[in-house]
């Protein structure tokens, strides 16, 4: 029986090249393996402050500080 076009079953079988995935967004906030931000001082160490417009604030205890905006 012939072979199929374009060579044998294992010829045609086999491991893709590997690709680097792109790292996700969420590694920006990161540098050097400490995050950037203010920790929470209710909740302690690993809660950090969402940096919004005009406060900052923690989406665990509800903590909420308010910057003076600089006019």
């Amino acid at each position: 029986m012939p072979a199929p076009e374009g060579g044998t079953t294992k010829e045609r079988k086999g491991k893709k090249p590997h690709k680097n995935k792109p790292t996700s967004k969420k590694y920006a906030k990161y540098s050097n393996g400490k995050r950037e931000g203010k920790i929470c001082p209710r909740c302690g160490a690993g809660i950090f402050l969402a940096i919004h417009k005009d406060r900052m604030h923690c989406g665990k205890c509800k903590y909420t500080e308010f910057v003076k905006q600089v006019k």
